[in-house]
């Protein structure tokens, strides 16, 4: 069973803890030495999101928003049963007809030695 959460961005920022860490790679002196990465984690699902894409903090928020919004979404998903249905006529006949030529072809091979 999946939990409902609210996507509004209100009710995130409720609740969601935010961590703010210094981002590695290229980008200069800006993003070495500034906290411009950002680390999402949803309290109520545990779900733990970060972007470190953009030089600024506040971009980087913003897709670390959208990252959850799209993992909730996901959690959220439930797919339909699948019910399972009867063969057509086609496909059993199409089957029955492989079988008795591969039986055909393992006759044809057995023929010759006896």
């Amino acid at each position: 069973m999946s939990a409902r959460y609210d996507l509004s961005d209100e009710a995130l920022d409720r609740d969601v803890d935010i961590q703010f860490f210094i981002g590695s790679g290229p980008g200069g002196q800006n993003r070495n030495k500034r906290e411009t990465g950002v680390r999402l984690i949803h309290r109520p699902s545990g779900i733990v999101v970060t972007s470190v894409k953009e030089r600024s903090q506040g971009m980087n928020r913003a897709d670390a928003m959208e990252k959850l919004k799209e993992k909730l979404r996901a959690a959220m998903f439930v797919q339909k049963p699948r019910h399972d249905t009867k063969p057509t006529r086609g496909s059993q006949r199409r089957r029955v007809e492989g079988k008795r030529k591969q039986s055909a072809k393992k006759a044809s091979r057995r023929g010759g030695w006896d």
